[in-house]
């Protein structure tokens, strides 16, 4: 991962990776976690030709919160649906479990059935900001459009200085040009740089799956934003109920201090007093991919599909969640062609539950990544998230049996 300083940024520390960036936290098939189904070479959403992911990170400064100065814990992740260049919509649709969040440019989705240009995800207050350099990246890079609509959902970074918008059309364009194949980094980056999930640090993750089909195999890849709150389980196991010394924190609290205040002797608070007051306002954006011949109306059955995923982690999509889903597939090049009547190939809806099982499969895994990932972080007013440790998580599968 590249360290640059941007100097028309006011000089914020930001990290630029592509795909392929350093991971010093094992994933979870890694660790040995029995997740089921075969994965993609490298498990990732990217494992679908012609997807990218690239990533803008932007770490500053510690402490109470300033408005407008920090600390800064924010950033923007970009996916790209096909090559650099090609601007060829894909077909796409979208599912909303809980409403509480944005997702831009979903109605043309919705009337038109096709998808038009890269995904962005951010924090919730530089939304705007992302979508306006959206537009002005794609012109830069070639794309003839009229008008456009930008697709950038949001989750809330409340270990950031929200309200300071310190993520900058700068940003977007870096996050967008760093896209690339391959491997994708996890957990506390992009857009994921300041978010918590089940009562842990959360962020970016992924994962892939190869289904069975006519004409197959095809591959599903799945990525999440993660920031939402719930009681964790990983395959059926009650994680959350096993570590329970690895609470939410405050840092600057004096210890012993009635509001979940850091132990002296390192870490977490035993309370979910802060877990309560912050990280469940969050919510979790998932992006679902796939290279197999799906239509609008399919491609929204595997959005629907996505909550299971998230029942079995132990969502239960709160009120203040915003549980946005997009799925695409790169199938039927040409589709949005103007003129003509365009040839198009189409799954049987027979053959779509091998799809619906993998979207559940790829969902519950990419949160898990994102979680392991996802170093332990001290934000804005001193609010600390701990890293879900790999061993203790292994520990607790060993003991419901889970792994030997």
């Amino acid at each position: 991962m590249l360290l640059i300083r941007v100097a028309a940024v006011a000089c914020l520390a930001v990290a630029v990776a592509g795909a392929q960036g350093a991971q010093a936290r094992p994933r979870g098939r890694a660790l040995g976690i029995p997740f089921p189904g075969k994965t993609g070479p490298n498990n990732a959403i990217t494992d679908i030709a012609g997807i990218a992911v690239g990533h803008a990170t932007i770490i500053q400064g510690d402490g109470v919160l300033v408005p407008g100065k920090g600390p800064i814990r924010t950033g923007v992740t970009a996916i790209l649906p096909r090559p650099k260049g090609n601007w060829d919509p894909v077909f796409a649709a979208t599912f909303n479990l809980n409403g509480n969040g944005d997702m831009t440019g979903i109605n043309w989705i919705k009337e038109s059935g096709f998808m038009e240009g890269p995904i962005l995800l951010t924090g919730t207050h530089s939304v705007g900001t992302v979508r306006d350099a959206a537009i002005q990246w794609q012109l830069k890079n070639g794309r003839i459009f009229t008008f456009t609509y930008p697709i950038v959902a949001e989750t809330y970074d409340f270990l950031n200085d929200a309200n300071g918008e310190h993520v900058k059309a700068t940003h977007a364009f870096q996050a967008l040009d760093a896209a690339t194949a391959g491997p994708v980094q996890e957990g506390a980056v992009g857009g994921g740089t300041g978010m918590g999930c089940n009562g842990f640090k959360g962020g970016i993750g992924t994962a892939s799956q190869i289904v069975g089909g006519s004409g197959g195999p095809y591959t599903l890849g799945v990525l999440v934003q993660c920031n939402y709150g719930g009681d964790l389980r990983i395959l059926g196991v009650p994680i959350g109920q096993e570590i329970t010394d690895m609470r939410m924190c405050n840092a600057l609290a004096k210890p012993g201090a009635p509001n979940g205040s850091c132990p002296t002797g390192g870490g977490g608070s035993t309370s979910d007093e802060l877990e309560s007051s912050y990280e469940r306002r969050g919510s979790i954006i998932v992006i679902v991919a796939t290279d197999a011949p799906l239509l609008p109306h399919q491609l929204e059955r595997l959005g629907r599909r996505v909550s299971m995923g998230l029942g079995r982690l132990g969502s239960w999509a709160g009120n203040s969640s915003g549980d946005l889903f997009l799925a695409f597939s790169t199938a039927n090049p040409g589709a949005a062609a103007s003129g003509g009547t365009p040839a198009l190939k189409m799954l049987p809806n027979s053959q779509m539950d091998p799809f619906f099982r993998a979207t559940i499969d790829a969902t519950e895994e990419a949160v898990v990544n994102a979680m392991l990932a996802a170093e332990t972080m001290t934000g804005a007013n001193g609010i600390r998230v701990f890293g879900l440790p790999g061993d203790r998580v292994v520990a607790a599968l060993k003991k419901y049996g889970r792994m030997k």
